[in-house]
């Protein structure tokens, strides 16, 4: 194995937070982002695959829980008041140009 990977909770979170900004920015499909992982898993040596894999739960569980509760604030947010179409952007008016 030529290169090998440091496992922390801290190495953890920044490679998901960055895959999953890659995935919501665009700049990775769900099949680079597997892909990217897949790749990431193969550098971490095997003698530290099971904190690695207990660390990326937790963040997996976390990140969860977390977007379901920003989904779910949202979800009290919008039933408790009524829709309402968002009203167009105001187009400036325009001074007639003197000649």
């Amino acid at each position: 194995m030529g290169q090998e990977v440091s496992i922390s909770l801290q190495a953890v979170k920044t490679k998901v937070y960055k895959l999953i900004d890659a995935l919501i920015e665009g700049a990775k499909t769900e099949a680079e982002v597997q892909e990217s992982i897949r790749r990431w898993w193969k550098l971490i040596h095997p003698a530290d695959r099971a904190v690695a894999q207990k660390y990326l739960e937790l963040v997996l569980q976390r990140s969860n829980a977390c977007l379901e509760a920003m989904n779910d604030g949202l979800q009290t947010v919008t039933e408790s008041r009524p829709v309402v179409a968002p009203t167009p952007p105001k187009t400036p008016k325009l001074q007639p140009v003197p000649n």
